[in-house]
């Protein structure tokens, strides 16, 4: 008999969580079903009560639900805690736990598949919504020489800096606040590369032998990634490494045993798994 999980979102069809979980279920021999299910935007609540009705061991929660999920959890995670937002569910009898595996996929992408290490490096944050909430107290960890956050909306980055100001110092400020200043590390939390949009970043934030990397990934170069080249970053990365390392945490959270997940990510690059 095997376990249920599934990913919730709206929209759903594109996600690669289902080919990423049956690849980590197969490689450690998991009894598991893992499906994508459309959740109605109003709806979040009775789709996940449905799904536990019908024996869903987990799930795992995207756009535009991961803050619905926090308030739908009965117990919370530290980082689950100190994100505002859910990714990861587990239930058991009436308990629902939430956690929040994103800024731990971040961190062990950008130093383990991509070899670069945060300690002591400039980082500059774009966005100041639920993505970069997730993913601050795990960058702070890596002790950083500084952390800023950008956003087109001062007031919103500022808040959002002031909320982790207990770990460590961290700068909020419009992109105008930037200029004339250079990043090691610039991450693109914002949504803009999925419209298309470009970013109003200042010029010269990349410095020397920078890494530009963008949560969103895609066919294709992401505009982010484009001005990122434009303006001589040394390196530039999309955010497939990140959803499959938030995926393999989540799996952890819930099966506590790791998956290896190069193959999986290689496997995503070469088209081979959805």
């Amino acid at each position: 008999m095997s376990n249920l999980y599934a990913v919730f979102g709206n929209p759903i069809a594109h996600s690669k969580s289902p080919h990423i979980h049956a690849a980590f279920a197969v490689a450690l021999g998991q009894a598991m079903r893992y499906e994508a299910r459309l959740a109605p935007v109003d709806g979040f609540a009775e789709a996940i009560a449905e799904f536990v009705a019908a024996g869903g061991k987990g799930a795992n929660v995207t756009v535009p639900f991961k803050e619905e999920a926090f308030r739908l959890a009965s117990r919370l995670s530290e980082r689950a805690a100190r994100a505002g937002a859910v990714n990861t569910l587990c239930f058991a009898g009436n308990e629902i736990f939430g956690d929040n595996t994103d800024g731990a996929g971040l961190v062990r992408d950008i130093t383990h598949n991509l070899g670069s290490s945060l300690a002591g490096k400039r980082i500059l944050l774009i966005g100041a919504g639920g993505a970069s909430r997730g993913v601050i107290a795990p960058l702070l960890a890596e002790r950083p020489a500084s952390l800023a956050i950008a956003n087109r909306t001062a007031a919103k980055a500022e808040a959002l800096a002031a909320a982790f100001a207990d770990l460590a110092p961290v700068e909020g400020g419009d992109f105008g606040r930037f200029a004339g200043r250079c990043f090691d590390v610039l991450i693109n939390a914002t949504s803009a590369s999925l419209s298309g949009e470009s970013l109003p970043l200042p010029e010269g934030v990349f410095a020397s032998g920078s890494l530009a990397y963008d949560m969103m990934y895609g066919k294709g170069e992401t505009p982010f990634l484009q001005l990122a080249r434009e303006q001589g970053a040394g390196r530039c990365a999309d955010g497939l490494g990140m959803l499959v390392e938030q995926a393999a945490e989540a799996f952890f959270v819930w099966r506590g045993v790791r998956p290896e997940t190069a193959s999986v990510l290689t496997g995503l690059r070469a088209g081979l798994l959805g």
